[in-house]
């Protein structure tokens, strides 16, 4: 009784703690709920780029979330759509014409030095591109212009040094995107890893200098991608299925609490506050992971809390089917938790398995789905066979079934008590002394 007991105080603990990340945590809401903007974008082919292989997918994948990550839009969802497409949901974003200016660009940039041959002179490819960066940075000139200073990776260190060793006294072009940015003429051997793009005689606008930084820090996309379809879902509209799926979730709690009181009475009861326990806990988990809830997730969550309530349908139909056996309360409780776990445990493994799949190979919603349903699926199991269990045992101990009507159950249906000596193996075999 003891370990019950403390069993059942952690149990309160973990409502405690739940409730106070539920308060503390914010919501991560998907792009249905909270409005955004959808994006499908396309990879190009060019004459040196042929064919669209998945290994330039992959790439053009990452490139696109790191490039989103630089946006500060939290929660976006990058995912490949065919053989060439990525579809990109931003939730919240204000300015759509920046991000789409910001995920189309290519973001190119090369160190080119002077050659001359039969045709005059020309610039060709050096080797040190943005991909020997490590980042750069926004700063101003001596005389007060905007410049983005640069730093290499060891890698682009090394090679930059070699390049300025071989152009002292020539000039050095830097070319974005194809078009020429500056071209100084090398002083000396730079050696320390850093340059600069002063942008000319000009020099850059605030906002010319910052969409270089970013797009530079953001780094090159390996395949010229194009954006052919755009799509917003407008905040009021995610506010009204949040309000929409508040309702249908309370109605579908209540009158799953009310249809289990009615039924099985104060096992019934006993279920529905182990329910309660249950979705706080896994509100919890939501916030904790965090899980982006979107439409189809919460629809997840709201199936999860019916699978929650088979499990004790399950074990208080086998309970009450012991005690038409005759045995005695505690054994018949005991009994029908044993004897339920098999069919609990494979009914949710198969779903969690079906979960696993949908996940694996399902689309950004299917996703959201499977993950809120896998998650109630293991919790549920927790509901039902521990806190249920540890309720049941506080509540009605080792003592005897005195009022059939409290398992829904009347008197001639119950058979005949074990006897003292069975009472006690069982309380033996349960680990129970009196």
């Amino acid at each position: 009784m003891k370990n019950k007991i403390l069993l059942f105080w952690i149990i309160v603990a973990l409502v405690i703690f739940s409730i106070a990340m539920i308060v503390i945590k914010p919501t991560k809401l998907g792009l249905d709920l909270v409005g955004g903007s959808r994006l499908v974008l396309e990879a190009q082919t060019t004459p040196t780029i042929a064919k669209i292989t998945p290994e330039m997918m992959d790439s053009l994948q990452f490139a696109i979330e790191n490039r989103v990550n630089k946006l500060g839009v939290a929660e976006t969802v990058v995912q490949r759509q065919g053989e060439k497409r990525l579809v990109v949901e931003i939730p919240a974003v204000k300015d759509l014409n920046q991000a789409k200016k910001f995920l189309g660009e290519t973001a190119e940039l090369a160190f080119k030095k002077e050659v001359q041959d039969k045709n005059g002179v020309k610039w060709v490819d050096t080797g040190l591109t943005g991909n020997d960066l490590n980042r750069a940075n926004l700063s101003t000139s001596s005389s007060g212009q905007w410049v983005v200073d640069l730093e290499f990776n060891d890698k682009g260190t090394k090679k930059f040094a070699e390049l300025t060793q071989q152009l002292v006294g020539k000039p050095m072009a830097i070319f974005f995107n194809g078009e020429l940015t500056s071209a100084p003429v090398i002083r000396e051997a730079i050696i320390g890893g850093r340059a600069q793009i002063s942008g000319g005689d000009n020099g850059f606008a605030y906002e010319e200098a910052k969409e270089m930084v970013d797009l530079l820090n953001a780094g090159a996309l390996p395949v010229p991608a194009k954006i052919i379809e755009e799509n917003t879902v407008g905040a009021t509209l995610g506010a009204d299925s949040i309000e929409k799926s508040k309702f249908a979730g309370l109605i579908g709690l209540g009158l799953v609490m009310i249809f289990m009181i009615a039924y099985y009475r104060l096992p019934g009861l006993i279920a529905d506050i182990a329910l309660v326990i249950y979705s706080i806990i896994l509100f919890m988990l939501f916030k904790m992971i965090p899980v982006t809830l979107t439409l189809a997730g919460i629809a997840g969550f709201i199936l999860s809390i019916g699978m929650a309530v088979d499990a004790n349908i399950l074990i208080f139909e086998r309970t009450k089917e012991e005690l038409r056996a005759g045995r005695t309360l505690f054994t018949a409780i005991n009994a029908g938790f044993d004897r339920a776990f098999t069919s609990i445990f494979d009914s949710n493994m198969t779903t969690i398995i079906t979960c696993i799949i949908l996940y694996c190979l399902g689309t950004s919603i299917v996703k959201g789905f499977a993950l809120t349903l896998a998650l109630g699926v293991v919790v549920s199991m927790f509901s039902a066979i521990t806190v249920t269990k540890n309720f049941m045992h506080l509540i009605f101990g080792t003592g005897e079934l005195k009022y059939p009507a409290l398992f829904g159950l009347k008197k001639d249906e119950i058979g005949r008590a074990y006897t003292a000596s069975e009472t006690k193996r069982e309380k033996a075999k349960f680990g129970v002394l009196d």
